[in-house]
């Protein structure tokens, strides 16, 4: 039997959606959801959640080995929201990332065209908290001045792997980062360089 998606699937795709604009909007930005979902694991509960109001029949899905090593939660993925799992990173609109120190070199992932920049691809990348862990200074549009952040625990290289990817603007990959209930964004115009430890 597949596990349940919300408890009220309307109006919490209606509050993730509106998570997920607000935390694009304001990069690095801690943003609480509303309705964390009923995913099954190894799926958080907030990458859950974005899954369902995001993605449809028409947005190819990557899942990382060890999210696709669960047979449940492909199941539980495509009933609720019709996507296509796909084995080409590459041809994905969301990729779902459950194991974060193994996260794929970016330029496996479609950063757009000149003339189609938002059809790249979105990482959905699961973290441990954004409470502990390094900390990192982001700057650029949405942010006034810079913002600290902690994360743990991005991979070692992230800070280069973003700066390679900011440099392909407009194009890019954008990332979406997620504990059990919060989402923060990192959006490829963005620049992260390593803080205080």
């Amino acid at each position: 039997m597949v596990a349940p998606a919300f408890l009220d699937s309307v109006i919490a795709a209606q509050s993730t959606f509106r998570a997920v604009l607000d935390a694009t909007a304001r990069p690095g930005t801690i943003v609480r959801l509303g309705e964390p979902s009923n995913a099954p694991p190894p799926l958080g509960a907030a990458a859950g959640a974005v899954a369902l109001t995001l993605c449809d029949q028409d947005t190819p899905v990557w899942l990382d080995p060890y999210l696709r090593s669960s047979s449940a939660l492909i199941d539980w993925l495509r009933f609720h929201s019709g996507a296509r799992v796909i084995d080409d990173p590459h041809a994905a609109t969301f990729a779902f990332v459950g194991a974060t120190q193994e996260l794929p070199p970016l330029d496996q992932f479609n950063p757009g065209t000149a003339e189609y920049p938002d059809r790249s691809t979105t990482i959905i990348l699961e973290v441990q908290s954004f409470e502990h862990g390094p900390s990192y200074v982001l700057a650029g549009p949405g942010i006034a001045g810079e913002r600290t952040i902690q994360v743990s625990a991005l991979p070692a290289d992230m800070t280069e792997r973003l700066a390679a990817n900011r440099r392909l603007f407009p194009c890019g990959i954008d990332l979406l980062l997620t504990t059990d209930t919060d989402i923060m964004a990192l959006p490829r115009s963005v620049r992260l360089t390593n803080g205080a430890r």
